[in-house]
């Protein structure tokens, strides 16, 4: 384990004597690969690291103790101090039961999107300021930079592969301005690994997250059977014109642009049109029919803290790891926007994320339509 301690000598002690907390750094430990290695990076750079652990889901049928013991022998292994937050409650009534929600209005909600500004990321805040430290840090693979003068801008992680920049959209200036990613620059998964590997960490074998952090490897439909059951209940499929082909499961089981699972007889491919939540109906037709020329957005924010005007071109990105396409924006009252698609796209799906990003101009490295200006929520 000497590569290990060569990354906690690495930290300064006359840093850590006369910096004031300029050297602090709160870094989030999910326990996993990530996150563990983001504060491998730090320590590594001289960095005084504090770990931080969020207990978010109280579920007694999931294990969320096992992120807690891994996040603990991380810090143990990287010898520094690890603080418990216990997050239940604000995470259930925040993130959740908006989740539940979502789907009872027949949307597809993406809960990563609203949990990082209101409760990772505001904890992280909340948590440096109590221990005097100027920085907060994650696992999260996405860049920021600042210059002198200009506000702090977000932008795609170099391994587009992992990007995710897409899910932090909603951090203003309070929170990136003092943010350190130290995974972004590095070009795959594999070299992140590599490290975890030569420092002995104890997570370096675990497997990538996929699901949702409060399912599991469950399903989120059973989550919503004991949370809102009235959404799982069955009801009718309708073509366009309004003829009953069909009976649905719950609207939950379906999304716009889904085909397979509709169990109906047709003399042509239907695909989800709709999800009409009053009348629980599912709106079926023909692929053409889901292609839309523009959409609106609620709940509007920009990463600057303010739009780049009033009307503005950018590449518009509308689900996690859909293709960047060439929009128009023009914004309305109440933080809502409308948004112009160069291209009809297929499959706006309503309660997702439409995020905006432009062009690096300001010679920061990267290519293409990388930094994230900011997004709302798509409506129906």
């Amino acid at each position: 384990m000497e590569e290990t301690r060569s990354l906690t000598d690495a930290r300064s002690d006359e840093a850590t004597k006369t910096d004031n907390g300029q050297t602090r750094v709160v870094v989030a430990l999910s326990g996993g690969v990530d996150s563990a290695v983001a504060a491998g990076l730090l320590l590594r750079e001289g960095f005084d690291v504090y770990g931080v652990t969020l207990r978010l889901w109280r579920d007694a049928t999931l294990p969320p103790s096992d992120v807690v013991e891994s996040a603990s022998a991380v810090a143990d292994t990287l010898r520094i101090p690890l603080h418990i937050i216990d997050l239940q409650d604000r995470f259930y009534t925040q993130v959740v039961a908006a989740f539940a929600d979502a789907y009872a209005r027949g949307e597809t909600p993406n809960p990563c999107v609203t949990c990082n500004p209101t409760i990772k990321f505001a904890a992280l805040l909340e948590e440096a300021d109590r221990i005097g430290a100027s920085w907060i840090a994650t696992g999260h693979y996405a860049n920021v930079t600042q210059q002198a003068g200009a506000p702090a801008r977000l932008s795609r992680a170099h391994c587009q592969a992992k990007d995710q920049s897409y899910a932090l959209y909603r951090l203003g200036q309070p929170v990136l301005t003092r943010l350190k990613l130290p995974l972004g620059e590095f070009a795959d998964k594999d070299a992140v690994r590599e490290l975890a590997h030569a420092w002995d960490l104890p997570v370096r074998t675990h497997a990538d997250s996929q699901d949702l952090c409060f399912v599991g490897g469950g399903d989120y439909r059973r989550l919503l059977q004991s949370l809102r059951p009235e959404v799982l209940q069955p009801g009718p499929i309708y073509d366009e014109a309004g003829t009953l082909l069909g009976q649905h499961r719950g609207l939950p089981f379906y999304t716009v642009g889904q085909r397979e699972g509709l169990r109906i007889a047709a003399n042509k491919p239907l695909y989800v049109l709709q999800l009409e939540a009053e009348r629980n109906a599912l709106i079926v037709g023909a692929g053409e029919r889901l292609l839309r020329e523009g959409c609106t957005l609620r709940a509007v924010t920009f990463t600057a803290g303010k739009p780049p005007s009033a009307a503005f071109s950018a590449a518009a990105q509308i689900r996690y790891h859909a293709a960047p396409t060439p929009v128009e924006v023009t914004l309305l009252d109440d933080d809502r926007a409308q948004v112009a698609f160069g291209t009809p796209q297929r499959a706006v799906t309503p309660g997702q994320s439409l995020v905006f990003y432009q062009e690096d101009d300001a010679g920061c490295g990267g290519a293409g339509y990388d930094i994230v200006l900011g997004g709302g929520f798509i409506e129906p």
